[in-house]
């Protein structure tokens, strides 16, 4: 099975496309971002229309659901009544 780059539906920031390519690469997003600016400084925005090229053509990851369902454990505690007489805490 081939790999495929596609933009990250866990860590995006904005379209998740630079998070894709450090998801494609086995790096940590933020280094991918720090780099996309440095390089948009240095090389003066041509990476800024890079970056719109590649949120275009660059497909979206199928987004996973999680369904989360309540159990009894996880339900809280009905309060038990106390009679009018034990309120020694007060």
């Amino acid at each position: 099975m081939t790999k495929k780059m596609m933009k990250s539906q866990n860590n995006r920031v904005l379209t998740g496309t630079l998070a894709g390519i450090a998801e494609y690469f086995r790096i940590d997003a933020t280094t991918v971002r720090i780099i996309y600016v440095f390089t948009s400084i240095f090389l003066v925005g041509a990476p800024i229309l890079l970056y719109i090229l590649l949120a275009i053509l660059v497909p979206s990851a199928e987004r996973q659901t999680r369904v989360y369902q309540q159990t009894r454990a996880d339900q809280p505690k009905q309060a038990e009544p106390v009679a009018d007489g034990t309120w020694s805490d007060f």
